[in-house]
Parts: structure tokens; sequence; C-alpha cells
């Protein structure tokens, strides 16, 4: 796997479309992408609606970027963004930008970052458009980045109000048809003749082909954790170099019965 430690990275927030609870999940799976070098937060500060960010704003150092709304029904802040990013692209040695809105808005900026070679990570909830979805080279959904809030604290008005989902059963998963064509095809693209495929290969395909897939959706850390889950593939841990560690190679059931 490629080195993204040292990527550039620039995070721009629409607040609007955002929560608060967010900013630390945020930062945290950011940060296994690149330097957060540009973090920006755009809004109307002046009014209340975004008391809740300005506390988070001083704790993760992200700067707020002041966009009044000039006309009602019309979004400046979505534009402010759009500028901000593009200028960004010109003047700016970055290797990515991180969107972080549920606004399809955003669907030709993220398009045209990519048009220009940057890697462009996309951040909103699950009713994000799939035209921005899709527009983006990865897709993470932000419920699976806030904490479940424990039993015994209670829960204020700000508190996130979702939590990773648990894991799906074997059922669950097997009636998910765009999920078994998804992984089934990915597995049979980084095959061998016998039908075997490594797990990196694999989990590589289907980021190429699906931008909001990720294991976390369905409740499971690793894409080994959730092809295992669904019962539908072989799994076999081998030794492939000099070093203790262990690669995972996946076969389809069906193959092995052929």
């Amino acid at each position: 796997m490629a080195d993204t430690s040292n990527k550039r990275l620039a995070v721009l927030i629409d607040a609007d479309n955002a929560q608060p609870a967010i900013a630390e999940g945020l930062l945290a799976e950011i940060a296994k992408y690149g330097i957060a070098s540009v973090k920006r937060c755009y809004g109307n500060w002046t009014g209340p609606q975004l008391g809740g960010w300005k506390e988070t704003l001083l704790k993760y150092s992200i700067q707020p970027m002041q966009q009044f709304a000039y006309t009602t029904g019309k979004n400046a802040t979505d534009s402010a963004m759009i500028i901000d990013a593009m200028d960004l692209l010109y003047t700016a040695r970055l290797d990515g930008f991180c969107i972080v809105s549920s606004d399809s808005d955003f669907t030709r900026l993220a398009s045209r970052l990519r048009e220009s070679g940057q890697t462009v990570y996309g951040f909103g909830e699950r009713k994000t458009p799939s035209s921005f979805v899709a527009a983006c080279d990865r897709f993470i959904y932000t419920d699976i980045l806030v904490q479940p809030v424990e039993k015994d604290v209670a829960r204020s008005d700000s508190a996130p109000s979702t939590a990773s989902p648990k894991p799906w059963s074997i059922k669950q998963l097997k009636g998910d048809a765009e999920l078994v064509k998804l992984l089934r095809a990915a597995v049979d693209a980084a095959s061998d003749e016998a039908g075997w495929a490594h797990l990196g290969p694999v989990g590589s395909h289907i980021a190429k082909q699906a931008s909001e897939f990720d294991p976390r959706n369905y409740g499971y850390a690793k894409l080994g954790g959730l092809v295992d889950a669904t019962g539908l593939f072989e799994m076999d841990k081998r030794k492939t170099g000099d070093g203790p560690a262990m690669s995972v190679f996946v076969r389809d059931r069906r193959k092995s019965r052929d």
C-alpha cells in the first residue's frame, strides 16, 4: 500500500450540513490519508445556528470562514467553499481535498478537483445524493465516525443521535444483493487460476468500483471480518514472506464445488 502519511490535504467543512459531534472522528479518519494542512469551516457565524461548532473550532484548530447569507434561499456558504477550493488548487501545494458536506452542490467541484489530479475524500450523512458520493475517490458516511454515547451518561441536546451500526447478521449480508455482487466481482477480478485472491487487491478493486464502500457501514472494522461474516467465501491465512506476518486470501465458496 502506498504511503499516504505525508500527503497534504485541505479539509473544507460545510457547517450548515455537518454536525460538530463528528469533528474528533473526522480528523482521526483524515489522519489515515495524510496531513490536514488546511482546516476551514464555512458558515454564518454571526447567528446562533452554528453555536455548537464554535468550541469545536477552537479545540481542533479549525479556521472559521465567515459567509453572510445575502439572500434568503440561496446557499452562499457552498459558493464560498467552491471558490476557496479552486483558489487552493492553484495556489497551494496539496495532494487532496476533504469535502465535508451532504450537499449535492459539491458534485461538480469534486469532479473538477479529480480532473486536476487531486484525490477527493467526501464525508457526509446517509442522505448524501449518490451523484456527490460517486464524484469522490472515497466517500465516508459520518455516522460511523461518531462514538456511541455511554448508557450511564446523560445525553445533551448536542450529543450525536447516531452511532456506528451493529454488525450485520449473515442473513442480512447475504440479503444485500449489491454487497454480494460487489464482493464476488472483486474477488473474481483479483483471483488466481484456483480462485484464490489476496485480500489487499480485493479491497483496492472494491474502492475503485464503489467510493462509498466501507466495512464499518455494516458494523465490521475490517474488510476481512466483513467478507468472513457473509459465509460466502473461504478464508485462508498464508505466510508469503520471510517475516512472521500472515496474508489473508479469500475464495468464493462456489469455486470449491467446481
